[in-house]
């Protein structure tokens, strides 16, 4: 790949895999909690919670990505407290993982949440009745059949997250090796003269991660049908 690729492509696609992939890792216990409380509870406000957590799938992109200027930039609320810190989001390769991390968080937490809601909770309930704790019956009964399902999510993330472009161009910019991931560098390549060859390059691995994303998702969430419907 190194061969096939500039050094100025490799360096975003390499930035694209490291931003991804922080991304899903950090958002996955905050959707995992997300998914199993929208599952599994009912409370007032639910219906709300849902949509605050699908929110960034109807606005459009710039939108979230100006709310994370406004919060998480260096003059914004939270922004300016964790730069007391030493930590930066804003024009930072952190920010467009955050930014990722945002936009990715709806498709993983619905994918989980379908996992859960098919567990019967009747085996949830069997394994109460015998003495154990909601934790233990979470780790021993929920977690094992729901993990095909936390797989997928985890993979439909790190796909959108890859392909994430508006909310990242517009919280982090676009810095080449610093936060020019490769969404970023196919927009950058389009306006400059003889950068279509480059650019087409950055689309065939777009697509290529997302479709291998998407058929391993799907086989995974037919794997967790199966496993749970054989029980």
């Amino acid at each position: 790949m190194t061969e096939w690729l500039g050094p100025e492509e490799w360096r975003a696609v390499a930035l694209s895999l490291k931003v991804s992939l922080w991304a899903t890792l950090l958002s996955l216990p905050l959707g995992l909690w997300v998914a199993y409380v929208l599952a599994r509870r009912d409370f007032w406000g639910k219906q709300l919670l849902n949509g605050l957590v699908h929110l960034p799938l109807i606005l459009p992109p710039v939108v979230t990505g100006y709310l994370l200027l406004m919060t998480f930039g260096t003059t914004g609320p939270i922004g300016g407290l964790l730069q007391q810190f030493g930590i930066t989001f804003a024009f930072r390769w952190t920010g467009a993982a955050l930014a990722a991390a945002v936009m990715a968080f709806p498709l993983m937490v619905r994918a989980m949440r379908l996992s859960i809601e098919a567990v019967d909770p009747k085996l949830e309930q069997a394994a109460s009745t015998l003495g154990a704790s909601r934790g233990w019956v979470f780790l021993t009964v929920t977690l094992p059949l729901i993990l095909p399902g936390i797989i997928a999510g985890a993979i439909l993330a790190f796909a959108k997250a890859m392909g994430e472009f508006g909310a990242t161009i517009t919280f982090v910019s676009n810095i080449p090796g610093q936060t020019q991931t490769v969404p970023s560098a196919i927009y950058a390549f389009l306006q400059v003269p003889g950068g279509e060859a480059s650019a087409w390059r950055l689309v065939l691995i777009s697509i290529a991660i997302a479709m291998s994303a998407l058929l391993l998702s799907e086989w995974l969430a037919r794997k967790a049908a199966t496993r749970v419907g054989g029980i």
